[in-house]
């Protein structure tokens, strides 16, 4: 399993089993407490997922140790079975101080969210807040850089967008693609997502129902849609741009296989930072590698910006697109006018 989702479920059932400790008018055995956090994980994740004995056993451990919430569990002896409870009806893992480590996340969090005050002016109000109430180091100037833009067009559009998706409200957009007339979409928005030193909305259009991919700079206005909200329930972004280098994602077009020769001098870095989480060795001292991803525009212009120090070996069909690219690129620099 993922560890961050391993550490996720944790969390979800360390909650549940919170409850159940602070419980005292009801005995909770050990599969009373199997079941309290079988029943949490499925409302949070919408599946059932299956806890053993063991991981109910080793959350209570890790509850009562000085990683965790040093809580004080009492098992108490019923005939041959026991049941479980906070020895200090009044405690709770919600009310624990924060420890040395979390408040050192939350100074990084802080550091990391004050980048974003441009776009969200609210958020000056939230970081004045979070330093008082947790008394944090005041120290918020930039410690980090990022390759962003803060003058693109489009980021106006960031704020509104995401108090959209939150509220869960449909919008009317009026968008203007390049070369083209103005359109006018009813979408469910679900997605903000940065690449290239651009944004881009994702959401469902009403009229058909397929996920769109709209810049934030082609924006013209958005409003707020008397349409219901149809919510997103079949797409995990946390992995929908796996298969992709970018944000354009081909309908019914899947992975390939790529195979990349890399000059010598460039195969280092293509190693050091690789074109995708796909890519493997497949010949080091022929500098050939591969990645497993679905052909689109941003990967044609990734490969492209490496000039002679690639050359693609398969498949034909992405060959050939960026073989025309080329042959058009040469007649603008060596064909006579």
């Amino acid at each position: 399993m993922d560890i961050r989702k391993n550490n996720k479920h944790q969390r979800s059932r360390c909650r549940a089993l919170d409850k159940c400790f602070r419980n005292r008018t009801i005995r909770f055995y050990i599969e009373d407490l199997i079941e309290a956090c079988e029943k949490a994980l499925e409302d949070e994740y919408g599946e059932p997922i299956s806890v053993s004995r063991r991981t109910v056993i080793n959350d209570m451990n890790y509850m009562e140790s000085n990683a965790g919430y040093q809580a004080d569990i009492e098992r108490i002896a019923d005939g041959k079975r026991k049941y479980y409870r906070y020895a200090d009806p009044d405690f709770s893992i919600e009310q624990t101080p924060l420890t040395d480590d979390e408040m050192q996340k939350l100074q990084e969090t802080v550091l990391m969210l004050s980048r974003f005050r441009s776009q969200f002016p609210w958020m000056e109000d939230l970081l004045l807040e979070l330093q008082t109430r947790f008394r944090l180091d005041g120290h918020t100037e930039s410690v980090i850089g990022f390759d962003s833009n803060i003058d693109i067009r489009g980021l106006e559009w960031i704020e509104p967008l995401f108090r959209y998706i939150l509220n869960r409200q449909a919008v009317e957009m009026t968008y203007q693609p390049f070369d083209k007339s103005e359109c006018q979409w009813t979408l469910h928005p679900y997605y903000i997502r940065q690449y290239n030193n651009r944004w881009f909305l994702f959401a469902r259009n009403d009229t058909d129902g397929r996920i769109v991919n709209t810049a934030l700079d082609r924006i013209i206005s958005v409003s707020p849609s008397g349409r219901r909200y149809i919510p997103n329930t079949d797409i995990d972004f946390s992995e929908y741009f796996d298969d992709v280098i970018g944000v354009t994602i081909p309908s019914d077009t899947p992975a390939e296989h790529i195979l990349l020769k890399f000059s010598s001098h460039r195969l280092p870095y293509v190693l050091s930072k690789p074109l995708h989480l796909s890519q493997k060795i497949k010949d080091r001292e022929q500098g050939i590698v591969e990645i497993t991803v679905i052909p689109n525009r941003e990967l044609e212009a990734r490969l492209l910006s490496f000039g002679s120090d690639v050359e693609v070996l398969a498949p034909a069909s992405l060959r050939n697109q960026l073989q025309t690219k080329i042959q058009k690129m040469h007649a603008l620099y060596f064909d006579c006018k």
